[in-house]
């Protein structure tokens, strides 16, 4: 049998239960596809991640959900960062390596910002649906939009759905019955960020995340790093002024307050970023 230590972490945390939790393996070496896949699968999060050596970055990360590989994810690069700066002695700028690219980190204490792996203009596309259709699968009604949905990949591909008032998104319900209806992205996931820009605290997002699950049923994750990042495209995409900085809230409604913080400058750089709290370690032995 093989050891493998691990670590908890919370990631996008101001308080030792909030955020949104992570399962790190400190190394990976010798273990297989199928085992990352079945000990993220034991752990039930919505990602786990595996450190693995690097030839071009401090270090190579490998990203699992419980069902599936990912090409990068934002609250895991925050958290295995966080992770390898105690393992390696990296410092606080290191750089990890996706299968989506090179993703440069840097750390102010325990707060860690990412920039988003994509260069150049965000890649975006139209929803494929009506936007009352969206709205509907979202619970909402078509005058909610404040514009119509779009996908927008700075990273991974996501649909994003900007809707007129934080009001509007606590109040989404996606339809759990209707999931063969959600649109579908390139890497043949079902997702949904709604958000919207709180006219009563400039600067302030409120937003929430919506992914199909396996099996069927529709799940709500608490803090979304590389959807942040994609809203950052969307500002792009939709010609906002530049540089801009916000911070965005999520996962209140499903009891795990994230704080991330997003910052798209001038030259169209977008940096997502927030705290990480570890909480615990161990080992498995497979």
């Amino acid at each position: 049998m093989a050891s493998y230590p691990f670590r908890l972490v919370n990631v996008f945390a101001d308080t030792t239960f909030g955020g949104n939790p992570l399962c790190v393996f400190e190394h990976a070496n010798g273990m297989d596809d199928a085992t990352m896949q079945a000990l993220a699968l034991q752990f039930n999060l919505s990602e786990t991640t595996f450190i693995l050596p690097s030839q071009e970055a401090s270090a190579r990360v490998r990203v699992f959900t419980t069902g599936y590989e990912m090409r990068f994810a934002g609250h895991p690069t925050l958290g295995t960062a966080h992770v390898v700066r105690d393992l390696l002695a990296t410092g606080d700028a290191l750089t990890l390596e996706f299968q989506a690219g090179i993703v440069p980190v840097t750390a102010q204490g325990d707060v860690w910002t990412f920039t988003a792996p994509h260069r150049g203009a965000p890649r975006t596309a139209a929803a494929g649906l009506p936007d009352a259709e969206v709205a509907a699968l979202l619970g909402l009604q078509e005058d909610d939009l404040l514009s119509s949905p779009m996908w927008v990949d700075t990273g991974a591909d996501q649909l994003l759905v900007p809707l007129r008032s934080p009001e509007a998104v606590r109040r989404t319900c996606p339809d759990g019955a209707r999931i063969a209806d959600w649109p579908v992205s390139s890497l043949g996931r079902k997702t949904a960020y709604v958000f919207a820009f709180d006219p009563a605290q400039p600067g302030q997002v409120e937003a929430r995340y919506f992914f199909t699950k396996q099996g069927g049923g529709v799940a709500e994750d608490p803090g979304t790093g590389s959807a942040c990042a994609n809203l950052g495209g969307w500002l792009r995409a939709t010609g906002h002024a530049l540089p801009a900085r916000f911070q965005v809230s999520q996962g209140d409604a499903v009891g795990r307050p994230n704080r991330l913080h997003l910052d798209v400058a001038a030259d169209g750089a977008i940096c997502v970023g927030g705290r990480v709290i570890e909480i615990g370690r161990g080992v498995v032995e497979v």
